[in-house]
């Protein structure tokens, strides 16, 4: 499978899975022959997600994990402590690529501080790779201009037909940054969609193979999710659809700004 900044295209994002269904999706993930499991402390489930990997029986060597700091961790005394716990939780190696969740809130922790505590986190050993979530070109320029010869290994950000963020995308394209597209299938808004159904029924697939492997061909990372088996391979096989250039211009034109996902934290966006 191919890999931007050593991240496997394809990953198993882990959003909204709590509990026992965390860990039978995940472990039902790494059955099927994902290699790329994507969590969050905000998400309530490193520990699950850890014992899936354990449970499933090959070394932590061969699955590339992904967390990411909450924005309440981002102060002096919580941050290296966090990392410290997610690291434990997800079976106690070094993280493969640790992103900070969202921009800082107004009024907490300065953007110098702590930005400086990823790169500390870095260097410590604590993750291979660091990144971040959520920002803006702005706001990458910045951290860039702060963690020196430490890479951005990704910018992860909502990212589906209906909204593709192209100003970010082109954006970590020209600095080397992967670009991971979370809610890849829009949270269920792509089903029916004429265009995606119409270029499924050509390669008989669905709509969702369609849209995640559209975002593969613009040479993005992305992370689906799906509580139900047979989706998840299926999410996992889009990886093998060779899209026509034709196709995935009638695809780009679907691009109307449909944003999904914006708290009151978020920054001002691009």
């Amino acid at each position: 499978m191919r890999a931007i900044n050593g991240i496997p295209q394809i990953g198993f994002g882990t959003w909204k899975r709590r509990g026992d269904e965390a860990y039978r999706t995940v472990l039902a993930a790494l059955e099927a022959g994902y290699r790329h499991i994507d969590t969050a402390q905000a998400y309530g489930n490193e520990a699950e997600v850890g014992r899936a990997l354990a449970d499933f029986g090959v070394g932590r060597d061969e699955i590339f994990v992904t967390t990411k700091v909450w924005i309440d961790n981002y102060g002096e005394d919580a941050f290296r402590r966090s990392v410290e716990e997610s690291l434990e939780k997800l079976g106690g190696m070094e993280i493969d690529l640790l992103l900070l969740h969202w921009p800082g809130r107004a009024g907490g922790p300065a953007f110098e501080d702590y930005i400086g505590r990823l790169a500390d986190a870095h260097d410590a050993g604590l993750a291979k790779r660091i990144g971040v979530s959520n920002f803006t070109r702005a706001l990458m320029d910045k951290a860039a201009g702060l963690l020196g010869d430490r890479k951005i290994a990704a910018n992860q950000v909502e990212c589906h037909v209906f909204h593709q963020n192209r100003l970010v995308a082109d954006y970590c394209d020209r600095n080397g940054i992967a670009f991971t597209a979370y809610s890849p299938l829009a949270q269920g808004k792509i089903a029916g969609d004429p265009v995606l159904k119409t270029i499924g029924a050509a390669h008989g697939v669905s709509e969702g193979e369609i849209a995640l492997a559209f975002l593969m061909a613009e040479g993005h990372v992305v992370i689906p999710t799906s509580s139900k088996p047979e989706r998840v391979k299926s999410n996992l096989a889009a990886a093998e659809i060779a899209l026509s250039q034709d196709e995935i211009e009638r695809l780009r034109v679907l691009d109307k700004g449909l944003r999904l996902i914006d708290p009151e934290w978020a920054p001002e966006w691009d």
